[in-house]
């Protein structure tokens, strides 16, 4: 891996590190694994109180002494950057406290990637490390009615947030994956109406289905809450289509690249920075 692994602000304080063991995992689809953790460690975990919270996993690189037991913010201070462990982001899907579990979905692109592949092949016993969760979305009570769109990088988040809404929310999500084989089930209520846009094929942020869909269906009179996450260069185009087409308030929409084609998370954290990287 050439990339630098990504600096951050935060702090030991404000995103706790949790050490859990992986208790089973679980194949969702041809392409998405769900991993529930758990063990002593959960004891530690501090959840808070946004549907889209998430965490960032830390895969200690190959080939580099860490001090045990692995201690992420220490290393930091001790360690120069390119020794740090490289971090990946990921929602947490659900959180079941009294059984002292979570659930992480990855999706799996074969031997593509950092964090697809450890879920693909990891095993009871192996050890998930990783500090927060962060997080600042929840559906808006005083909304007439949602909006969810991404493709498979926004699945969990938006499957958490839909299953968090009240019977009577009524809304549309638009889910963009690459067959009918990656549809999974998501507990909506009855006036939200689930869209699921299939790739057949077309490579994940190459085409324009997620966007022509959100751009071009009538949407339901009233005041909407938008939650619309996935591939930066989609996020950049929604952003137009709500802004500028829409109209929309700023406080309306929650819109954020999740990944960009082309580029590992390291890089993509980077270039959030940047010009290129800002939505």
């Amino acid at each position: 891996m050439t990339s630098v692994p990504a600096t951050t602000s935060a702090s030991r304080k404000s995103r706790p590190q949790t050490n859990l063991s992986v208790l089973r995992r679980e194949q969702l689809s041809p392409h998405m694994v769900r991993i529930v953790a758990g063990g002593p460690g959960f004891d530690g975990y501090v959840n808070n109180g946004f549907v889209d919270r998430y965490i960032k996993i830390a895969f200690p690189q190959p080939g580099i002494d860490y001090p045990e037991p692995l201690d992420l913010w220490a290393i930091r201070e001790s360690m120069p950057r390119e020794e740090w462990p490289h971090t990946r982001t990921y929602t947490v899907r659900w959180v079941d406290e009294p059984a002292g579990e979570l659930a992480i979905d990855f999706v799996i692109h074969g031997d593509e990637g950092l964090a697809g592949p450890w879920a693909a092949s990891a095993r009871p016993g192996d050890s998930l490390v990783f500090t927060g969760p962060g997080g600042g979305y929840n559906p808006d009570p005083t909304a007439d009615w949602h909006l969810f769109a991404g493709d498979e990088s926004a699945l969990p988040a938006i499957s958490a947030a839909i299953e968090s809404l009240p019977e009577h929310a009524r809304g549309l999500a638009f889910l963009e994956v690459d067959s009918d084989a990656e549809i999974q089930a998501v507990a909506a209520p009855a006036g939200m109406e689930l869209r699921w846009l299939l790739r057949d094929g077309v490579p994940a942020g190459a085409g324009e289905l997620l966007v022509n869909a959100v751009r071009d269906t009538e949407w339901p009179d009233g005041r909407v809450q938008v939650f619309a996450h996935g591939e930066r260069g989609y996020m950049k185009s929604l952003r137009d289509v709500f802004y500028a087409q829409r109209g929309l308030e700023r406080g309306q929409v929650s819109l954020s690249g999740y990944w960009a084609k082309g580029r590992v998370e390291d890089d993509f954290q980077a270039e959030k920075k940047l010009p290129v990287g800002q939505i």
